[in-house]
């Protein structure tokens, strides 16, 4: 099992939800997280200078099985893409085991 942590654009968060579900993903958590990005200057809007360093975005968090790692990856670049700096950055880690608490269920079964 491998655990996705997603940083996307807010504004591209419904385009990666509903790509998720039509790829069969039908569960996932996700928040509001703020970064800080590699761009150093700020925006001048109306005569206030507005910092860009600290950037809105949303985490997608998603558990799946090692068969469906590269399917769910695919699904999240291509619907997250804009082809400008900050679409954002996926991590991939290894979870040893997960369970359901209502049925006791473990392992991948567990996910369904």
């Amino acid at each position: 099992m491998k655990k996705i942590e997603a940083i996307i654009r807010k504004s591209k968060f419904d385009e990666v939800k509903a790509a998720l579900h039509e790829t069969k993903v039908n569960f996932f958590s996700y928040w509001d997280v703020t970064g800080v990005g590699n761009e150093k200057q700020g925006h001048v809007y109306r005569g206030v200078s507005y910092s860009t360093s600290d950037i809105q975005r949303r985490m997608i968090s998603v558990v799946v099985s090692d068969e469906f790692l590269d399917q769910t990856i695919d699904t999240i670049c291509e619907s997250a893409h804009t082809g400008q700096v900050g679409d954002g950055k996926i991590f991939v880690t290894t979870l040893d085991e997960a369970y359901r608490i209502r049925t006791k269920e473990k392992g991948t079964t567990s996910l369904n």
